[in-house]
């Protein structure tokens, strides 16, 4: 399956003349290489982990999804070209849809300055799951999400209650819930896997340094430290379904192509 990707509008990072990326691997039981211009990139991408930033100059770049151990990009199981404007933050992110095929959906991540003493939240909807409004300090972040949505919300760093209602209604199905944001971070938590087959969880990564001009090296997180997820495991919680735990996995080539 081929995905025409456009990347454009994210807020302006630090480099001058490249974009960093971030790949987030959704798509359950499925152990990949992931190429940039015919170059190998990633090695043995594990399902449920995230890998960046890559640093990539600014243009227009292939990316291809293979097999493990595949000896090049000839074969892929998903392709994408990736267009990126210099300086800005995205994010690839293989995953199911709805209807369990597999895909590529671009984002371009928010990282514009965060205000002294705020944090910013972002829930994507990855996941072959129900429609749910998610609500983040009594306001709606989702409201009625479906795959592939997003939602955002710019909150005073520290705890904000967060609970998940039925689409469309006001009643709480889960929740409250306390989730702790640290000040001058973005944090981007993915639900992915699929719904029929049990295998839903939570792959998130927090961007550091946004209380200034964006600078930070940002880094992926462990189920165990990253309160934001407290946000999407309501969501998943109200289709009554599991959860199983995720790892962080950090770029193996720092540059391809």
């Amino acid at each position: 399956m081929a995905a025409a990707v456009a990347l454009l509008g994210a807020s302006p990072a630090s480099a001058a003349d490249t974009a960093e990326v971030y790949v987030v691997h959704g798509i359950p039981g499925l152990t990949v290489d992931v190429y940039v211009d015919g170059q190998r990139a990633l090695d043995d991408f594990k399902p449920e982990t995230v890998a960046g930033p890559l640093d990539l100059p600014a243009g227009s770049h292939d990316v291809a999804i293979t097999a493990a151990d595949a000896t090049d990009a000839s074969n892929p199981v998903l392709t994408a070209t990736a267009d990126l404007a210099a300086g800005n933050s995205y994010s690839l992110v293989a995953h199911l849809k709805a209807d369990g095929t597999p895909t590529i959906t671009p984002y371009s991540n928010d990282i514009s300055t965060v205000p002294a003493g705020q944090a910013r939240l972002v829930v994507r909807h990855d996941a072959a799951a129900p429609a749910v409004d998610v609500r983040a300090g009594g306001t709606v972040v989702l409201a009625g999400v479906t795959n592939p949505q997003e939602g955002s919300l710019t909150v005073p760093a520290g705890t904000v209650s967060a609970d998940v209602v039925l689409a469309g209604t006001s009643t709480v199905a889960i929740g409250p819930a306390d989730v702790t944001l640290e000040e001058g971070t973005a944090t981007f938590v993915h639900a992915v896997g699929s719904a029929d087959e049990g295998t839903l969880t939570l792959v998130s990564f927090v961007i550091p340094g946004l209380h200034s001009a964006p600078g930070g090296v940002p880094a992926g997180t462990g189920p165990a430290d990253d309160p934001a997820l407290a946000v999407v495991i309501t969501v998943l919680a109200v289709a009554g379904l599991g959860l199983v735990a995720f790892g962080g996995r950090r770029l193996l080539a720092g540059r391809a192509g």
